[in-house]
């Protein structure tokens, strides 16, 4: 046991304070939202998409699911039919980030969605957990 001891406290040692505190940290962006007549724009899906590391077309799929509507794509923006407050969109971006991008098990947001055969998974860059997650 005394070894273990010794061997941890060197490696404590070795490793500088950068490496073991996380300096950034992970925020779900705001959804930008607009009326025209009876539809709804989310103005900022390219953003979203590339904050969270999915496809604009994987968080579309899940939208227009979870809201119970139709919508496109279209330059970026998501064109949603229906009225729709922010805090309906922003609400359902949070589960959407609930799911298919926070690690299970270290609540990383380092993740990426993985296919095999007809599962998909939601597989962890930084804790190398794998779970599988509902198709949208």
């Amino acid at each position: 046991m005394e070894e273990y001891e010794k061997l941890l406290d060197r490696a404590m040692n070795l490793l500088s304070e950068r490496k073991i505190t996380r300096k950034e940290r992970f925020e779900i962006p705001k959804v930008s939202v607009a009326r025209e007549g009876g539809r709804t724009i989310l103005r900022n899906l390219t953003q979203i998409a590339k904050t969270l590391n999915r496809s604009e077309e994987h968080i579309h799929k899940y939208l227009v699911k979870s809201l119970g509507t139709a919508g496109m794509v279209d330059n970026g923006r998501l064109i949603l039919q229906g009225k729709f407050t922010e805090e309906e969109v922003q609400k359902e971006i949070n589960e959407y980030v609930k799911i298919y991008v926070i690690c299970k098990e270290c609540n990383a947001p380092d993740t990426e969605l993985v296919k095999e055969g007809r599962v998909q998974f939601l597989r962890c860059m930084a804790c190398g957990a794998k779970q599988p997650v509902k198709n949208v």
